[in-house]
């Protein structure tokens, strides 16, 4: 789990998976559209990084290697760190949200 969140921690990695995440099977060519400022080596040691986390996994088509993204990871984190600490606490305040948004209406009409 530490290297998911070590290669988390990098804005140009999730900026990678937030574009395998739109369209799945990238090649590295166009994965280093996504970063226009990086080296081909630089892109290609960020996709080694986010693959030993095993966030992207890769296959051989031909002479290109796709990259895909898995999120299986990422869902573990959000099962293991994120939901059991947050349910409570999300729930209060999306009721809370709920009932001033509410209020807010009742107030919208009162004025009408």
């Amino acid at each position: 789990m530490d290297a998911v969140f070590k290669a988390l921690a990098d804005p140009s990695r999730r900026m990678l998976l937030d574009a395998l995440h739109e369209r799945d099977g990238r090649t590295l060519v166009e994965l280093l559209g996504v970063l226009p400022g990086m080296t081909r080596f630089g892109v290609m040691k960020h996709l080694g990084v986010l693959e030993h986390a095993g966030l992207v996994t890769t296959r051989r088509a031909g002479r290109e290697k796709l990259h895909y993204l898995n999120a299986v990871p990422i869902r573990q984190i959000n099962n293991r760190w994120i939901d059991k600490y947050t349910e409570r606490h999300v729930s209060a305040l999306l009721d809370l949200k709920d009932e001033l948004e509410s209020r807010k209406c009742q107030t919208s009409r009162k004025r009408a």
